[in-house]
């Protein structure tokens, strides 16, 4: 486990991931998925201006889970919070820019949809805290770990928006 986290801080230090260049990892939860909320969910990152550098739909599985969720695993829901995300598919993706883990972690919402502000996701898509649509990273660093978590290497893409100069 130290070795993932010198290399993780070695990547880390390498990558850039700050300023414009910071990202953030989001999945939309297998009740979005089956509700058919992905694009206007998608849709809302993509109008903020944030970039889009990964995606996949992928049923995770329960050793990618339990690492994920590792800090949760003495909650009394976690057994329930694993087997809620094998239930179907997760749209696993990485987006950039500007702030990007505060301000995604702001359009989401609460964790619990009850809390949440109407024009949040879970505000307008979800009502139980057990089914609430979309996890995305606390933290800068959750966030990095969570990005090397879900998707190996070479599936980020580096591209140039062109409308970039319009938002930055």
């Amino acid at each position: 486990m130290l070795c993932f986290f010198l290399s993780l801080f070695s990547q880390i230090f390498q990558s850039g991931w700050t300023g414009v260049n910071e990202r953030t990892f989001i999945a939309i939860k297998p009740d979005a998925v089956q509700r058919k909320l992905v694009g206007k969910i998608v849709q809302r990152f993509e109008r903020k201006g944030f970039k889009l550098v990964a995606l996949k739909l992928v049923q995770a599985s329960e050793d990618l889970l339990l690492e994920h969720y590792w800090d949760l695993r003495n909650k009394p829901f976690f057994k329930g919070l694993i087997h809620y995300m094998r239930s179907g598919p997760v749209v696993a993706m990485v987006w950039q820019g500007l702030d990007v883990v505060k301000t995604a972690r702001k359009m989401l919402g609460e964790t619990n949809p009850a809390e949440s502000l109407p024009g949040t996701i879970r505000g307008d898509f979800c009502v139980d805290v057990g089914r609430n649509v979309i996890h995305g990273s606390d933290s800068v660093l959750s966030a990095q770990k969570e990005i090397f978590l879900w998707f190996r290497e070479g599936e980020l893409q580096l591209w140039e928006q062109n409308s970039a100069p319009w938002i930055y």
